[in-house]
């Protein structure tokens, strides 16, 4: 994670904010043969520990249950043109806002395997509203039952949350203000917003 005290993120009730709004991470944990990555979903607890599941195939998840991994969570990120800033000797750079959870994992029991998958599929359904809301009672029966046998869930202890909300921060309001426009007339609106909020 990036260091710079100027881009550093420590509201850790925000950081699990953001991390649940984007719910999906990448998942780093050590296997025999050096690191390896999982791509998941996940749902933030009350406790703001984490709580994912892979598919059994999926080799990370024979390494996770007892072992310390890293939890990386990427939101918006742009390229910004130094052109933008209409001021002299500027170079090119990439604003971005990111979280990284990490402690120790453990498996699940099946039970609270399905209460992820749950409370996943209902914390992405309320988003489409008004479309009527998915829920596994539309699978016909025994289906479920028979799809949980292929995944396995995990649960993070967060021990260390990190975060960094790079958005030109150093730069001069004027500066600033011509990334984000620069930012906006390429379709960007989303980082303009972030950089204008700060």
């Amino acid at each position: 994670m990036h260091s710079n005290r100027i881009f550093h993120w420590s509201d850790r009730a925000a950081m699990l904010g953001f991390v649940a709004e984007v719910s999906f991470a990448h998942v780093f944990v050590s296997g025999p043969d050096g690191p390896l990555v999982a791509h998941t979903p996940l749902v933030v607890m009350e406790d703001g520990n984490l709580r994912f599941h892979l598919s059994r195939a999926n080799l990370p998840s024979h390494h996770l249950d007892g072992a310390v991994a890293l939890a990386s969570v990427a939101g918006p990120d742009a390229y910004v043109s130094p052109d933008w800033y209409k001021s002299a000797d500027q170079v090119p750079t990439w604003n971005y806002v990111a979280v990284e959870a990490s402690g120790p994992v453990r498996q699940l029991e099946e039970t609270d395997l399905v209460r992820i998958l749950d409370a996943l599929s209902a914390a992405q359904e309320a988003r489409l509203a008004p479309k009527p809301a998915w829920t596994r009672a539309k699978m016909r029966p025994g289906l479920f039952d028979g799809m949980l046998k292929a995944i396995v869930g995990f649960e993070m202890k967060v021990e260390e949350l990190r975060g960094t909300r790079k958005l030109g921060q150093n730069k001069q309001a004027a500066e600033l203000e011509g990334a984000a426009a620069g930012l906006e007339a390429v379709g960007r609106a989303d980082m303009a917003a972030l950089m204008r909020l700060g």
